[in-house]
C-alpha cells in the first residue's frame, strides 16, 4: 500500500514539474551590449530558433540591452530568463540575490582551457608598448560591469603599477562596451584601453575568440594598427545563467539544449560564445567564487 502512495506521489509530481513547464510560453535571452545590438542579435538568433525547438516554448524572444546592468537587473527581476556574460556580472547578482540565477555552463577555448585574458591595447602609432609608457595618461574600460574590461584590471594592475589606478592615470573613462571601447582607443580618444581575448592562436586574427577576434572578422579592426600593453592574469570564462524563476524541468530542457549546441550546430555555438572555441563544460558557484570576492572588495556590489 504504501509503495503504491509513493509510487502515486512521484507521478503526480512528474506531471505537476511537465504542466509547470508547460505553462512558460516565452524564454527571453538577455544581451549585454559588449558589442553591437545588431551584430549581437544576428549571433544570437540561431540559439532563440534552436531552443525553441529544443524545449517546445512558443516564443524565445532575444532583449538588448546596451549596458551590462541592463541584463543583470533583468536577471535578478526575472524579466531575463537566460544570459552569457562575464564573471563580474555573474558576482554582482550573486551578491545581491544568490538565489536569482544559477550559473550552469561555460566554454573552453579551441585548446580546451576554460580561461581568458583581459588586454589591453593601444594604437600602434602612439608609441606606448609597457605600462610605463602610460604613466599620466588616459585609460579606458570597457563597462563598469565587465569583468576584463574593469574588475580584473583594477584587482591586477595596481600590483604591476605600484600604485591605484587613480593615481597612476591621468584620467579614466568608459567606452560603452568592448567594440566601442576598443573603437574609441583607436579614434584617439583613450591613449589605452582594455578589452579581452582568449590569449590563444594568431595575434593577427585577433586570437581565436573574443572581441578583438569578433572585430577582426567583422572587418573593423586591424591588429597592426594596435599593440597588446599588458594581459592579466587568466579569467575564469563566464557564464551561462538560467534564471531560477523558470520551472527546474525547463531549466534542465534549456541545459540540455547549450550542451548538446557545439556538436549538434559548432557554427551556432562559436557565434554565440564569440570564437572558435570547442564546448561546454558544466559549472557551479564555486567556479566564480574568486571573482565574487574580488566584486566584493573593488566595487562593494
Amino acid at each position: 500500500m504504501l509503495k503504491k502512495v509513493l509510487l502515486a506521489a512521484v507521478a503526480m509530481s512528474v506531471v505537476a514539474g511537465s504542466a509547470m513547464a508547460q505553462d512558460v510560453k516565452v524564454l527571453r535571452i538577455g544581451l549585454d551590449g559588449s558589442e553591437n545590438e545588431a551584430d549581437q542579435i544576428r549571433n544570437t538568433q540561431c540559439v532563440a530558433d534552436g531552443l525553441k525547438a529544443a524545449t517546445g516554448v512558443p516564443e524565445v524572444q532575444i532583449f538588448p540591452s546596451p549596458d551590462y546592468n541592463g541584463v543583470i537587473q533583468g536577471l535578478l527581476g526575472g524579466t531575463i530568463d537566460i544570459a552569457s556574460m562575464g564573471a563580474s556580472s555573474y558576482a554582482a547578482i550573486a551578491i545581491k540575490d544568490p538565489k536569482a540565477v544559477d550559473p550552469i555552463l561555460t566554454y573552453t577555448q579551441s585548446d580546451g582551457s576554460s580561461g581568458y585574458y583581459s588586454i589591453m591595447v593601444a594604437r600602434k602609432d602612439s608609441g606606448i608598448k609597457t605600462l610605463a609608457d602610460l604613466k599620466g595618461k588616459k585609460l579606458g574600460f570597457a563597462d563598469p560591469d565587465s569583468t576584463s574590461g574593469y574588475l580584473v584590471p583594477n584587482v591586477a594592475l595596481p600590483k604591476e603599477i605600484g600604485s591605484s589606478v587613480k593615481e597612476y592615470f591621468s584620467e579614466t573613462g568608459f567606452g560603452g562596451g568592448h567594440e566601442n571601447l576598443v573603437l574609441a582607443v583607436l579614434d584617439k580618444k583613450f591613449d589605452a584601453g582594455t578589452t579581452f581575448g582568449s590569449g590563444v592562436g594568431k595575434w593577427e586574427e585577433g586570437y581565436t575568440g573574443g572581441n578583438l577576434h569578433q572585430m577582426v572578422n567583422k572587418g573593423i579592426l586591424d591588429m597592426d594598427d594596435i599593440v597588446e600593453v599588458w594581459k592579466s592574469p587568466l579569467i575564469p570564462n563566464g557564464p551561462l545563467m538560467v534564471n531560477n524563476k523558470l520551472p527546474a524541468e525547463m531549466r534542465a530542457k534549456v541545459e540540455a539544449y547549450f550542451m548538446d549546441l557545439p556538436k549538434k550546430d559548432h557554427d551556432c555555438f562559436k557565434s554565440y560564445t564569440q570564437g572558435d572555441n570547442k564546448d561546454y563544460i558544466k559549472v557551479d558557484p564555486s567556479f566564480y567564487q574568486t571573482i565574487v570576492d574580488a566584486r566584493k572588495s573593488v566595487i562593494g556590489g
